[in-house]
């Protein structure tokens, strides 16, 4: 399971990572977030120990999510030295959020 990340834990989880970070917002309600959800746990234990992969429920933890604006869901963000390094709005194929893992790797 992808690590759970709150508002309360975002800055020390995200922000001062040494590695690159893949946050998956998101809400219960939101059908093609139930569809990224597994891709995202999947994506947490294939990177294990080389990149942080968590979510983060906008219902409630909302002040990351307006802070990066977030107005759709699922939207996934990957940061690197607490930078926002590459976005994807939307459900999209695995290989898509492992690019961008990559990318930053």
């Amino acid at each position: 399971m992808a690590l759970e990340i709150t508002d309360a834990t975002f800055e020390e989880v995200v922000l001062k990572s040494d590695k690159p970070v893949l946050v998956d917002f998101w809400a219960a309600w939101c059908g093609p977030c139930r569809m990224v959800g597994p891709i995202v746990d999947e994506i947490h234990n294939d990177y294990e120990g080389k990149a942080v992969v968590g979510k983060v429920d906008v219902d409630a933890n909302q002040e990351f999510a307006a802070k990066y604006g977030v107005r759709n869901i699922p939207t996934v963000l990957v940061f690197k030295n607490g930078e926002v390094v590459d976005k994807q709005v939307g459900v999209a194929p695995k290989n898509v959020y492992t690019d961008k893992i990559d990318a930053a790797l």
